[in-house]
């Protein structure tokens, strides 16, 4: 059992590749078509090329503020390849390369971060939540859909995301507590990018690793190089058949880093040496999978030239069409909150309809 063979508490961190693409523990190689790796490597560059791409538009104010995912691909995209059909995604906001992974159109993610609530609309049976933004508040809401799960009997799994800021959260200890407990059908993946906006890894907790924590609790738990997509996709998919197997939930410390700012509205050289980001570059994740590939003889720089050449075109139609959406009604503002509309808002609803035709009237 790999939370055995790499027990954190002995230091030991689960590494398939290493940072030039090299397979450092041929044993735990998965056997993974050529044609899934492929398909893995095209959803990253179409997440990286995304991910710029909104960081642009932001600066021409036609997108608001935004946190870019860049270097942390492989953290959320091995997890989502470990999922099975009906299986639970609840994302924080670093998880595009995953949610692009299991169906997530690219128009619903640029349509959000826009401030259109249409792109929490998801397609029917994708089993992603929308996005919550309060920092851990992942983690409570991915327990209780677990323990609904386990209550009927359907033998899902339900992955959860947050940082290393959140492991400090209450919304973090208690779910994992209740989820220990319950054992409930959870994984749990912490993407440790060293920083929670200006507050470093040092200075968020004591201990060695997150992974240890959770002994505390009753889970499982152990550290992935978070840019290995390899090794995060075999943990996960080793916790999953765990979880649905009844025999409880696995924290994953996905040891990864952020390499631009925590979102656009911040500027991470004020409290960070840009030397420190430039040591990480070399372990990107794109490059380490796209080495891989080529020592199997999977890609080659044509190939390489049509894969971010497709990606950046399906940017650019996903962007033109979220430019074209409707812009969301103000009634929307009543219609989501009820099942059955009370009297009283519906009468606030009216009263709003004829303010706003007396108003065009003028």
């Amino acid at each position: 059992m790999l939370t055995d063979d790499y027990d954190p508490h002995r230091g030991r961190m689960l590494k398939v590749l290493d940072q030039n693409g090299k397979v450092v523990e041929k044993a735990l190689e998965p056997k993974l078509d050529d044609s899934v790796l492929e398909r893995a490597y095209r959803t990253m560059v179409l997440s990286r090329a995304a991910d710029e791409k909104a960081v642009i538009l932001q600066r021409q104010g036609r997108l608001g503020a935004y946190p870019p995912n860049h270097g942390q691909e492989a953290a959320s995209m091995g997890p989502a390849m470990a999922l099975e059909e009906g299986d639970w995604l609840v994302w924080a906001f670093r998880e595009l390369a995953g949610l692009l992974w299991k169906g997530l159109p690219l128009l619903n993610y640029y349509l959000y971060w826009m401030g259109n609530e249409e792109g929490s609309r998801y397609p029917p049976g994708l089993n992603i939540t929308p996005a919550s933004i309060p920092v851990a508040s992942q983690m409570p809401i991915s327990v209780g859909i677990a323990y609904a799960s386990a209550l009927r009997s359907e033998n899902r799994v339900t992955l959860a995301f947050c940082g290393d800021g959140g492991t400090s959260e209450g919304d973090f200890h208690e779910a994992m507590n209740v989820s220990g407990v319950l054992r409930t059908p959870n994984v749990f993946v912490v993407q440790k990018n060293q920083w929670a906006i200006s507050v470093p890894r040092s200075r968020q907790t004591a201990a060695p690793t997150i992974a240890q924590k959770a002994c505390a609790y009753g889970l499982k738990g152990i550290q992935v190089d978070g840019n290995d997509l390899l090794a995060m996709y075999i943990a996960t998919k080793e916790a999953a058949e765990r979880a649905r197997r009844g025999e409880g939930p696995t924290l994953i410390e996905a040891y990864t880093y952020r390499m631009g700012n925590h979102t656009t509205s911040d500027d991470a050289r004020k409290y960070r040496l840009e030397s420190e980001a430039k040591g990480w570059e070399l372990r990107d994740p794109i490059s380490r999978l796209k080495a891989y590939l080529i020592s199997r003889g999977s890609l080659d720089d044509d190939r390489e030239k049509q894969v971010w050449s497709d990606a950046r075109e399906a940017v650019e139609k996903a962007v033109a069409e979220a430019e074209g959406f409707p812009p969301p009604a103000l009634e929307d503002v009543f219609q989501y909150t009820y099942a059955e509309m009370p009297s009283e808002l519906k009468t606030e609803m009216d009263r709003l309809r004829a303010e706003l035709r007396d108003g065009d009237k003028g």
